[in-house]
């Protein structure tokens, strides 16, 4: 893996904030999945952008799951998400609540708070992450926030620009390479400027009991799909994710030193009509030396404009595979916003048991699957 690109960043401003320390990571020799990674240092060389699109191509022949390297924050800059995530995880749950996420009409940016009690994974276990989603800066979504988050927020804001300007930018334009279009053909339906539900994320994932995790069949998380196009985890040393490959096997992500891991998701899939294909994953019990730690975690969503018709682009690429054939006009006519909202408001749907789901219609006749 390469270093982290040592960038000048923005000098954090001083709201009294702890120093984050990531914990070791597992000493435990797990199966780890074979992912390729992408050195976006080489963006902007001569010939850089074709390489990086060939490699990405065939990382994501096998699953939908890479690394980044060299995307141009430093790690200070990293861990001060960190801190600021875990410090805004311990303020009294009656403030955090005065933000609440409109969950139940699809609304996901503010809190989600713990155990909600829609969420039932098992019979009796109920839900143990908190989440708090952070939208666009852009005057549309603009919300009352924590102060913890305004204090902070000239510092939040260059970061989530930074992904969007210089990560989301370079990764989307090598997909319209694969796809032999134009390069900025992905690009006109993620503006930053427009409606979109591409957020920041914060969430904490509390450690469980070893009564709870072999409740849960020590799986926290169903295996499902993302929502929206891409989606960008910071490194996180907590091992728990894990991703299905084409074979039905659970590998597990390893957290590479000053790298993201990334996904594609489900617009995607439906904007290419299954050719790029929304990655499986889910989240597990923590290996023995690391269970008993909460995980807390800094990601980043990439969802287009909600306006964007999850219809099929034309793509020469496509039609030579075979894959410019509508097979299912399930999705056709849905918006993306229309697919995350009515995806986030089955989430949290009453009466659900989660680990008895396999298949749920969401918009459409539109369905989403999950996996043990």
């Amino acid at each position: 893996m390469a270093a982290l690109t040592q960038t000048p960043t923005p000098v954090p401003s001083n709201t009294g904030i702890p120093t984050y320390h990531q914990i070791p990571e597992t000493s435990y020799e797990l199966e780890w999945a074979d992912l390729a990674t992408l050195d976006l240092s080489r963006f902007d060389e001569p010939g850089g952008k074709e390489l990086l699109a060939k490699q990405l191509h065939e990382a994501i022949q096998k699953i939908g799951f890479f690394y980044i390297v060299n995307f141009g924050l430093s790690q200070d800059a990293v861990d001060r998400q960190f801190s600021i995530g875990k410090q805004l995880f311990t303020l009294p749950t009656e403030e955090k609540l005065k933000y609440r996420a409109d969950l139940e009409n699809g609304g996901y940016n503010g809190y989600k708070p713990i155990g909600l009690r829609y969420k039932e994974i098992r019979p009796g276990v109920f839900d143990n992450t908190e989440i708090y989603n952070i939208p666009k800066f852009i005057p549309a979504l603009e919300r009352a926030q924590p102060g913890i988050i305004n204090q902070n927020r000239p510092e939040i804001e260059s970061f989530a620009r930074h992904i969007h300007d210089e990560i989301v930018r370079k990764l989307l334009t090598l997909l319209a390479i694969i796809l032999e279009l134009p390069e900025d053909s992905f690009l006109k339906i993620h503006r930053y400027e427009e409606t979109s539900d591409c957020h920041l994320r914060y969430m904490k994932y509390h450690h469980r009991t070893d009564e709870e995790n072999q409740q849960l069949g020590n799986i926290w998380v169903k295996g499902h799909t993302d929502f929206g196009s891409l989606t960008l985890l910071f490194r996180q040393p907590v091992a728990a994710l894990q991703v299905r490959t084409p074979e039905g096997q659970w590998k597990w992500v390893k957290p590479h030193h000053g790298s993201i891991t990334v996904n594609l998701a489900d617009s995607l899939e439906f904007l290419t009509n299954g050719f790029l294909k929304s990655s499986i994953h889910r989240v597990v019990v923590p290996p023995p030396d690391q269970k008993d730690t909460d995980r807390l975690g800094v990601l980043y969503f990439v969802r287009p404009e909600d306006n964007v018709e999850l219809r099929p682009v034309t793509s020469q690429v496509l039609k030579r595979l075979g894959f410019d054939q509508v097979t299912d006009n399930s999705a056709v006519g849905i918006t993306a916003g229309e697919w995350v909202k009515a995806r986030v408001a089955k989430g949290i749907s009453k009466g659900t048991v989660r680990s008895d789901v396999e298949e749920e219609p969401i918009i459409g006749g539109k369905k989403a699957k999950y996996y043990d």
